[in-house]
């Protein structure tokens, strides 16, 4: 999801006519700070304290906005407060052994950072075991993308899931990833730093559009090369049990191809080209949402379908307290911040939601498929 977290003094600008990088680039960050995996029942680390907007600025759906740009925030911003704990049995759930055939399909919604919240969340769904480690045998996880921005540890969440690959691989199942919005911003603010894009409404830069949407400096400083490739090799869709995954709720995948493979291709081969316009173009599609929540979403979701197949689309990116119309207190009164239960099914059935908010007091989300709407 691309919504502001702070860090430094807020940058705000009517009009985005000149969007470099504002001077608190260079300044320590109080908040980032990497954290170790948590063991079930310790204490979560506090997480960065959103900036806050005014009432109602931002929030109007951006799918066909023309001209809309990342370089200012879409959706207002809820203060997250402290990391919620998440409680983990002792005897944690136990995945079913597969007899034949692949194992069971679980989804992971959008983790950016929460390190500590995923391992308790993947622990709880006994994908790993208390050293976090996996335990799945042949059971098939699929991350629906951002990995990094707002929490205190990207790059550990990076970390995890790069081993958790390898030793589902060994076990017959596998843990695989697809390309977020936000994996597009940290490539580009690494990639291309201050240089000036053509936003569509101005100069931008990728790093200071990474800075407005919770960049932290500790993740930038612990980059490497293997983090890099990693990312930049990612799908940006896929197919599985009938259940088509992608990261944005936006139908600009459209643009990219007329098929899965060819969708790919087009992410990557555009990647390669190390285009800052061209990245830039592909980051700002990509941030688009709420392509399915109001009228006609569920037409706009069936145009995915009969273009790539499956029955029904699986995304992460876009809050599900946003979608629900349920953000919750801007003004400190609703302490707990908002409800996310689970999953949200919506567009007739056809859309499931994963992003529970994770940033904003909400749910980090890992969810066994095919989920009954």
């Amino acid at each position: 999801m691309t919504q502001g977290a702070g860090q430094g003094p807020e940058v705000r600008t009517p009009t985005v006519r000149d969007f470099r990088v504002p001077a608190y680039v260079h300044e320590a960050d109080p908040y980032a700070q990497p954290g170790p995996y948590a063991q079930p029942g310790t204490h979560l680390q506090q997480a960065p304290h959103a900036q806050q907007m005014p009432p109602g600025e931002g929030t109007r759906p951006v799918e066909d906005v023309e001209g809309y740009t990342p370089t200012q925030r879409d959706l207002p911003v809820i203060n997250r407060g402290d990391t919620l704990q998440v409680p983990v049995s002792p005897e944690a759930a136990t995945v079913p052994e597969s007899t034949a055939g692949p194992g069971p399909l679980y989804v992971v919604g959008d983790v950016h950072g929460y390190l500590d919240e995923l391992v308790a969340a993947l622990r709880e769904k006994g994908l790993i075991d208390i050293d976090g480690r996996w335990s799945a045998g042949t059971a098939r996880l699929w991350f629906l993308g951002d990995f990094t921005d707002r929490g205190p540890d990207g790059i550990g969440v990076i970390d995890l899931v790069m081993r958790l690959s390898a030793e589902a691989a060994a076990a017959g199942g596998y843990c695989k990833a697809l390309m977020g919005n936000h994996e597009l911003l940290l490539l580009g603010a690494k990639r291309f730093g201050d240089t000036p894009v053509n936003s569509g409404a101005g100069t931008a830069t990728f790093q200071a559009a990474w800075l407005l949407n919770g960049g932290q400096k500790t993740d930038m400083e612990r980059l490497e090369d293997h983090h890099l490739q990693w990312m930049a090799r990612l799908d940006a869709m896929e197919l599985a049990d009938g259940h088509l995954l992608v990261h944005s709720d936006t139908t600009a995948y459209l643009d990219y191809g007329d098929s899965i493979e060819g969708v790919n291709d087009t992410v990557r081969e555009a990647l390669t080209r190390n285009d800052a316009d061209e990245c830039w173009d592909l980051f700002r599609k990509f941030t688009k949402r709420f392509a399915f929540r109001d009228d006609g979403g569920a037409q706009a979701v069936r145009e995915l379908l009969d273009m790539y197949g499956g029955s029904r689309i699986v995304h992460g990116h876009s809050p599900i307290p946003y979608l629900l119309g349920e953000v919750g207190s801007e003004d400190g009164d609703d302490a707990a911040g908002p409800v996310v239960q689970g999953p949200h099914v919506y567009a007739d059935g056809l859309a499931i939601a994963m992003d529970g908010g994770v940033t904003m007091a909400g749910k980090l989300l890992v969810q066994q498929l095919p989920l009954d709407g």
